[in-house]
Parts: C-alpha cells; structure tokens; sequence
C-alpha cells in the first residue's frame, strides 16, 4: 500500500499538489510553491510515509517574459492635421510633443486584431505556445463592443484554448493595472502565464472637427506576457488609485446605460471624447509624481535605485513637470516615445517598453517604474526588477513555420465551431421546441 501511495504521489507532482525541487516548466519557471526536503519529489520506498518532511513554501514571482508590439501602416503627421483643422504643426509639438500618429485606416483593423498581432509577438519572444497561457487581461478604452469582451476575441484569434479572458476599464491607467491583477494571479498560485495586453482604435472615438482633442490620441497595441518564477524579481509592487469625482473631466458620454445610444447622442457628438485639458493636465502632473514616490517606497527602493521610468506618453509637458521636474529624476533615466504615436492610452506604456528594449535601455538587474493616469479620474505604477535575457531569439525557420500554423489552426477551428453552431441552429430542434411538439 505504500509503494501505491508513493507512485500516485509521484504521478501528482507530490503530497498535496507539491512539486519536486528539479521539476520546472517551460523557461525554468516553477510550476508550484513548494518543495520537498530531500529533493526527489517524493519519499524513497524505505522510508515509512510518516517520516517525511519539508521546507517551507516556495517563493513566486510574477517575471515578464515575452513583449511585443503593433501599430497600424496608416500615419497622420500634425502637417496633415492642418489640412483637416484650424492648427499649426509647431503648436502641437510645443504643447504634446506630439508629431505624428498611427491610426486604423481599415475596418479590419480593430482593437482586437492589433491585440492579436501584439499578442503572437509577445508569445513568440518567450517562445510559449498559446495553450499555456491561463489568463488573458486586454486593457482598453475602445473595446470591440460593450460585451463581449475584447479579450475573448483576443483569445479565440491566439489559439489560446485553455484561457480565461477578460476586458480591464480604467483608461490610460489599465495597462499597469491589468499588470497588478496578473501579479495577483500569479502569486496567488492562480495562473502560470497570463497575457497582459493593452489595445486601443482611439481614431474610432475621437472627433477629427475638434482640435483640442484629435491631435492628441493614436492607435496601436502592446502586450507582455506574465510568468510564474522562481527567480526573485519582476513585478516588485503596483499602487492603484481612484478619483471618481473627476469622471466627467476625461469621458465618452454617450453610449453606456446613462446615455443610450439614440439619433440625438449621435447628432450631438455624444459618442466622442470630452476632455477638460487644463483640469487633466494639473491632476497628472501631481499625480504622476506621487504615484511614483509611493510604489518605489512600496518596494523598497528610492528614486536614485531607478533605472527607467517608463511613463503614460499622453503629453510631454506632463511628464516634464512631474517625472523630471518633481523628482528630479534626469532625462536619460525617461524614457520618451509619444512624438511618434501620440497618446494610444492602455497600449502607451508596453509600446513605449518594446521600443527602450529595442534601443538598449532595458537590461537585466534593472530597475523600473510604470506609471500612468487616465480618466476615472485613475492613476497607477508598478515596480518592476527585470531580470528576463533582452536579447531576441534567434530566427528558426521551423519555429516560425510552427507557430503560423499554430495560428493558422486556430483560426480554422474558430470558422468550424462558428460553423457547426449555425447547423445546430438552423437544423437541430431545441429541447422545448421537441416538448411542445409532443405536446401537440
């Protein structure tokens, strides 16, 4: 009987759900949180069941592991801004900092194909198949549709079969805040791999007659993937923060239940972005700052510990006035992309890290700050200590064949299911449909 016992063990990874020490998962991330002992993963035959013992639990931490980045072809520079509306190439660089921006030129692209194509980048960097991810987080401002959630989509276009998947709403600030919700996961024991993905088609909400607002916002999409280590580092701490009583300086009014979508919401420009720039502007330049301060105090560190500060890239001028100015942090530690995309809300930040990686900003041992602020009004910033390799893998031509045909299949099983459940529909009769034919 226990020799019976010790197998079963063995086959369950150990007593309770607890894993050997030299057992890891793909990329050397532990699959559990905790150890035995002696190391072997289960008690040697000749040792009674009574006998055995062990350390305590092991440590988890949340690594990013894989990144990417996309943004549409389509690029509209402040020179074209000039033909559409009364503004001057010069006031919109002296105020943003802004000089041009990518926006999605073709129906086909949406918040969720460029989430996608964010997505397999990212996957393809930590070289993960897409069934290993657990979760997926798609933070935006400019979903598919009100339900279902974006992320779903997201999810059916990956393959990703074994994932839950959910839409996160606290605007510009919902990158970092889907970031503290995958720590959570994944230190809780929840999840391994959770995508984290910032998406948005802001170009779809903006009012192109309005010039306070439509030269500010882009579209694009940014995704990292979260993963369950052992190594100490990654997300080191997150603050989140919340002031509803600023909802109205940052907001789409029409459209939710407050305002149904009707011919008068649609005539008054309703389903537009409304923004109260000077109110927006004082709040992020103090806000930035603190939140800064305070999750850096949360892990322990101090502004000179910083490396990168990867901020919001909603305004120059903001981030000049809080990050530089406030705290004194230098120039060189900043790191600054909006002149190229504008603000592209949820998905600024990760598209901002793909492009400082890509420049040779980030390295391992580093330490980093996110931090953003959106409508809400919302803030949030994360600690992170990097310790994931930057370089990018090799091309393997094999890899690359598999992966589009992981791809491939996954959509191909998506157009069969659709397909199936058209038949079921239209052929096969529904339960009640039989009782009431009985019953006749």
């Amino acid at each position: 009987m226990s020799n019976q016992n010790d197998q079963t063990d063995r086959e369950n990874g150990g007593l309770n759900g607890v894993h050997a020490e030299g057992e890891r998962s793909h990329n050397g991330h532990a699959p559990a949180n905790g150890v035995y002992e002696n190391g072997k993963g289960s008690t040697p035959d000749s040792q009674p069941r009574a006998e055995a013992t062990f350390t305590p639990a092991q440590a988890r931490y949340a690594q990013i592991v894989g990144w990417g980045y996309h943004v549409p072809s389509k690029v509209i520079t402040n020179a074209d801004l000039e033909q559409i509306v009364d503004t001057q190439d010069e006031w919109i660089r002296s105020r943003t900092g802004i000089e041009e921006r990518h926006v999605a030129a073709s129906p086909a692209e949406t918040s969720a194909s460029l989430g996608v194509l964010a997505g397999r980048k990212a996957l393809d960097m930590a070289d993960i198949h897409p069934n290993k991810i657990d979760l997926i987080i798609c933070a935006t401002s400019s979903p598919e549709h009100i339900f279902p959630s974006t992320a779903s989509i997201i999810q059916d276009g990956l393959g990703a079969s074994n994932a839950g998947a959910f839409d996160l709403s606290a605007a510009c600030s919902g990158f970092v805040y889907a970031l503290s919700m995958a720590r959570g996961h994944i230190l809780a024991g929840d999840a391994e791999y959770v995508l984290v993905i910032g998406a948005e088609t802001l170009s779809r909400i903006v009012d192109w007659t309005d010039r306070t607002t439509c030269v500010l916002f882009g579209d694009g999409a940014g995704a990292v993937l979260v993963a369950a280590s052992d190594v100490p580092g990654g997300i080191m701490a997150s603050v989140l923060g919340s002031d509803g009583s600023g909802a109205d300086l940052l907001t789409v009014p029409a459209g939710g239940s407050a305002i149904p979508a009707s011919l008068e919401s649609v005539n008054t420009g309703g389903h537009f972005i409304k923004m109260d720039g000077r109110a927006v502007f004082r709040f992020a330049t103090r806000v930035m700052a603190e939140a800064t301060t305070q999750v850096l105090a949360k892990a322990g560190l101090t502004v000179q510990d910083v490396d990168l500060v990867i901020p919001h890239q909603a305004n120059e001028r903001i981030i000049q006035n809080s990050v530089l100015k406030q705290l004194q942090i230098p120039a060189e530690k900043v790191f600054i992309n909006l002149q190229k995309y504008g603000n592209t809300s949820t998905a600024s930040i990760p598209i901002a890290l793909c492009e400082a990686i890509e420049a040779g900003r980030v390295k391992p041992g580093d330490k980093l700050v996110f931090v953003g602020f959106g409508a809400g009004l919302t803030w949030a910033a994360c600690a992170v200590e990097w310790r994931t390799p930057v370089e990018k893998p090799e091309a393997n031509w094999w890899r690359n064949t598999q992966r589009q045909a992981t791809y491939q299949a996954a959509a191909a099983r998506s157009m069969w299911k659709r397909a199936i459940r058209r038949v079921y529909s239209q052929v096969l009769p529904t339960r009640e449909e039989r009782w009431d034919k009985n019953e006749e």
